[in-house]
């Protein structure tokens, strides 16, 4: 599993014109099976993604992110080996 970390690397005025095109491309990662979970921090300062996938298929699809493109917010890309979970989420384990 991965966890994709999204930071803010502009004012929030900057990175505005970009969520809904951002939002359209979290859809296709979940259309895609790729991506598990994803909300924004609180503060607002960014998001985070947890994804399944390879980390090459993943690298590709976050340089397509409008928020990367705008050049308004940058990842980082933590891959996790999930040894232990809650009941019902053991198809995380890795």
């Amino acid at each position: 599993m991965f966890v994709l970390t999204v930071t803010y690397t502009a004012p929030m005025d900057a990175v505005e014109p970009h969520v809904a095109p951002h939002m359209d491309w979290v859809a296709e990662g979940y259309e895609r099976g790729w991506f598990l979970a994803s909300g924004r921090k609180n503060p607002r300062t960014g998001g985070v993604i947890f994804a399944k996938g390879t980390r090459e298929e993943l690298e590709a699809f976050v340089a397509e992110d409008p928020f990367v493109k705008g050049g308004v917010a940058g990842y980082e890309i933590t891959e996790v080996l999930v040894t232990k979970t809650a009941p019902g989420l053991e198809g995380l384990i890795s």
